[in-house]
């Protein structure tokens, strides 16, 4: 992050994802999660000129909007600009326009069908969070030589996000890539989206306890058992990494795709989670003449999400 660089260096500088920005100007992006508002401001490269953390402080009113407007406005002071388009990384699924999120049920009351635009009197765009860190992934990080990759976030929930040539792939109703809702056991518990025995069931963290028969609370409890010999975390963890490489294998049938990134918190395990899932995965995965999409763990951070709401807002602002 270069807080000396001019202006004039950062406008003459081109945009490789999708259509581009021309070296135009900068873009904000913001990142609403259930703890806390991410917020970057990038320039036509990607490049991270400015970053901010707030508390979300969810069930506290909607505070959390006027929270994110402050972010915005005070990235704008730091750019020392007074027009910016916005992009929003945030849960639940965006409208057709990506211009609010249409479904989010349970949590952030007053966030389904918000306007940003209209809040923020600004170009603003919405995106999925799980779809924003896949494309912060094929901006800048782990998958920036991809052209079909799977993005799959793994932490309280699993999410994700799909690169179909060279580009984010939303489908129709702006559900596309959420590869934690697929299933692996139909026999198993449903999810929130009523999806039995889904891979978010498998391995997110909010099934620890019940996956762990209250012996655990956290995947990272559970980690630091496992390292030291503990023989039911052993069992739970060894079954969720194998139930996740059933999943992965199972959408890289289906994708195709010549990189699976991994990120989230749960993908901090590195060794521990990597070896035994490469070794699952080429177990389970078809693999004609012994072709196979490569698994890296994601690199961007907990900004992905920022930074890939930002990349989008700029490609929306330039089509």
């Amino acid at each position: 992050m270069d807080d000396n660089m001019s202006n004039k260096d950062l406008k003459n500088r081109s945009f490789p994802f999708g259509e581009g920005d021309g070296g135009r100007g900068f873009t904000i992006g913001i990142d609403l999660g259930g703890t806390r508002i991410k917020g970057v401001a990038i320039d036509a490269e990607g490049n991270v000129l400015h970053q901010t953390y707030t508390l979300t402080k969810d069930g506290e009113g909607e505070t959390w909007k006027a929270a994110i407007a402050k972010t915005v406005s005070e990235l704008k002071q730091k750019l020392n600009i007074d027009e910016v388009s916005v992009g929003i990384s945030a849960p639940g699924l965006p409208n057709k326009e990506n211009s609010t999120i249409a479904f989010m049920p349970g949590r952030l009351a007053g966030l389904e069908n918000f306007v940003w635009k209209d809040y923020l009197k600004c170009p603003a765009y919405v995106l999925n969070d799980g779809v924003a860190a896949l494309v912060a992934e094929a901006k800048t990080g782990a998958a920036k030589d991809s052209t079909n990759a799977i993005m799959v976030t793994l932490g309280t929930g699993v999410g994700g996000g799909l690169l179909i040539n060279k580009q984010p792939y939303q489908g129709s109703f702006n559900k596309a890539g959420h590869i934690g809702h697929m299933v692996i056991d139909s026999d198993g518990d449903s999810d929130v989206t009523n999806m039995p025995g889904s891979l978010e069931e498998c391995i997110g963290n909010c099934t620890i306890e019940k996956r762990s028969k209250g012996k655990f609370t956290s995947t990272q409890e559970l980690l630091d058992a496992y390292r030291k010999g503990d023989e039911t975390a052993k069992q739970v963890w060894l079954t969720s990494v194998k139930k996740l490489a059933i999943g992965l294998a199972s959408a890289s049938n289906f994708i195709s795709p010549d990189t699976i990134v991994i990120g989230g918190g749960i993908a901090e395990a590195n060794n521990d989670l990597f070896i035994p899932l490469n070794k699952w995965f080429d177990e389970f995965e078809w693999q004609p003449g012994g072709i196979r999409p490569t698994i890296v763990k994601a690199t961007q951070g907990d900004l992905a999400g920022a930074i890939g709401a930002a990349c989008f807002a700029m490609s929306k602002r330039d089509n």
